[in-house]
Formats: structure tokens, sequence, C-alpha cells
């Protein structure tokens, strides 16, 4: 597990995130068709999770899982840019947003945020 979620940040050449989602959807598309496919991604990430499960620490199973999200996104018809900025403000939205105390919780159940609204 990362210390301390990365403590250090390794060097090396920057990720081009958007040049990879441009990769990807033309990779997947020519490879299992264009269009939504919701039922054939949704069904290879439930695989995907049962792989997850019996494997919790193989990193590429996990990566898999965000592959084929990704796949998804850019399937409701989204462009990379949209891609990317959707992620940052889910990010943004999630880090405002009140949390239990993880300590309490329980380890086997998602952790899910407050739905009480600020007054």
């Amino acid at each position: 597990m990362p210390s301390e979620v990365w403590p250090r940040l390794t060097s090396g050449t920057p990720f081009d995130f958007h040049a990879h989602l441009v990769r990807q959807a033309k990779f997947s598309r020519n490879t299992f068709g264009p269009g939504r496919r919701t039922q054939g991604v949704s069904d290879h990430i439930r695989k995907e999770l049962a792989e997850i499960a019996e494997a919790p620490d193989d990193l590429e199973e996990w990566i898999d899982v965000v592959i084929l999200a990704l796949d998804g996104a850019w399937r409701t018809g989204a462009s990379p840019e949209q891609i990317i900025a959707t992620l940052k403000a889910k990010q943004a939205k999630n880090e405002a947003r009140t949390w239990p105390d993880w300590r309490t919780a329980d380890p086997n159940k998602a952790i899910e945020h407050s739905k009480e609204t600020a007054p």
C-alpha cells in the first residue's frame, strides 16, 4: 500500500491523459465497434470486479475497471475535454462533501457521504 499516498512523486515523462483518451477511444471503436454498448461494458466491469474480489492486490485488474469506465465515458458522446473536466469536477464535488469518520465504518461496506443539506 502506498505510504501516505505517494509522499514523493516519481520523475519521468508526464502522462498526457487527453492523448490517452483519444488513443483508447480509437482502439476501442475499431476493436469493439461504435455505439453505446452500455450492457457489454457493464457486463465486462462486473466480470472484472469479480476478478478483483479474487485478487484484490492485482493492480492490473483495477486498471481494467478504469479502462472500461473510460470506455463507457466516451461512448456517452463525451469528448476527451468533457471527460477530463467531469473527472476534475467530480473529485472537487467529493472533496466538498461531508463524509463519516472512516474508522467507524464497516470496512466491507461502501462509505457514503452525508445526504443532509446545509441550511
